[in-house]
């Protein structure tokens, strides 16, 4: 019972730090964007559609222009109480801080979910899962391929499969993947026609159902491939490297003198000892992935987090959207950081002294 206190009391403080860091990243986002008069301009923008909006429509019953400008002023001055605009930016601040943290996120101006909802919680709910479909599965992927050829190189230091490994992290991180992507688009769908150059589904798309499914799964393929190749290399190495120094010492040595198969050793004695450092990596890069990847998504019309981020900061930018997303993004970053927190206890019994 006591060792259980000793633990939750530093977790629950970690929580709480965790939390103030998430309202200081929402605090300086919401001070950026108002001292800069950002945040002013882009609600002028929006005050002066709807009252184009009200203008046409009130022209076909006030057929008077002085009592239709009047009508005009009056629901401007509306508008701006409505949007906060008749008070200086920083009285604004602590309401928009207080509905970002209780998800009251608003609605988007020109962004909207299939359906037709315009507001952005909608929004974000419907780009999430398909994020998760494309980036979480490529850095699963990319996460179980290196650790079984990072920790066999860390064995094999030195040998030619650790040169040439060596030489495909290399090129791997060199390699831009928008660059990639166009590249296996331009063989993959252009020249060879074996799979879709971009986009979720066919059109139009199949029936709910496994065809459904299939369908998704061939979109998905490219990107996939394009995410993994150019992760692949650097996380392999960063796994040899996290793991060379433990295969190297004297217990791995003496499991191996005692008879103990090479996937005993390498489980139990070298993966064990290393496990804080790569399970770091493999979460925070599971978190880096929900936020999307905003060139690989746009390169192949993929619907999802990074491609909404585009969105929102393209064209007519859309203010509501940037900042639910950059809350959201540093919810599932804290999130994660506190899961590692857990782990960390779960993984190495000093931690817990």
């Amino acid at each position: 019972m006591d060792g259980l206190i000793s633990v939750a009391k530093p977790l629950a403080i970690r929580a709480l730090t965790l939390f103030g860091v998430l309202v200081a990243v929402l605090v300086l986002l919401v001070v950026s964007l108002g001292a800069t008069g950002y945040s002013d301009r882009l609600l002028e923008a929006q005050v002066n559609e709807e009252l184009r909006s009200f203008r046409i429509s009130s022209a076909q019953t006030i057929r008077d222009p002085a009592a239709l400008e009047q009508a005009v002023a009056e629901r401007k001055v509306e508008i701006e109480a409505f949007y906060g605009l008749d008070e200086e930016w920083w009285r604004r601040m602590p309401s928009q801080i207080w509905q970002v943290l209780t998800l009251d996120l608003g609605q988007a101006r020109s962004l909207r979910t299939t359906d037709g909802s315009s507001q952005i919680s909608d929004i974000v709910l419907e780009r999430l899962p398909k994020t998760m479909i494309l980036l979480t599965t490529a850095s699963m992927i990319t996460a179980v391929i290196g650790l079984i050829v990072g920790v066999r190189m860390s064995t094999q230091v030195g040998s030619r499969l650790d040169r040439t490994v060596a030489y495909f992290a290399a090129i791997s991180f060199a390699v831009p993947a928008w660059w990639l992507g166009i590249l296996f688009i331009m063989v993959f769908a252009f020249k060879l026609d074996w799979l879709p150059a971009g986009g979720m589904y066919s059109s139009p798309p199949p029936e709910p159902g496994i065809d459904r499914w299939l369908d998704l799964l061939g979109h998905a393929i490219l990107p996939i491939m394009t995410l993994v190749l150019v992760s692949v290399g650097p996380y392999i190495y960063s796994v040899r490297t996290m793991t060379v120094t433990a295969a190297q010492e004297d217990h791995v040595q003496l499991a191996r003198a005692k008879g103990l198969s090479e996937s005993t050793v390498t489980r139990r004695h070298i993966l064990r000892v290393a496990a804080p450092p790569i399970v770091t990596g493999l979460v925070l890069g599971l978190a880096g992935s929900l936020s999307g990847s905003i060139l690989t998504e746009t390169v192949f019309n993929w619907r999802g987090m990074g491609r909404l981020y585009y969105d929102a900061i393209s064209g007519t930018p859309d203010e509501g959207v940037i900042v639910a997303l950059t809350f959201v993004f540093t919810l599932l970053y804290l999130i994660c950081r506190f899961v590692l927190d857990i782990l960390y206890v779960v993984l190495d019994p000093r931690v817990r002294y």
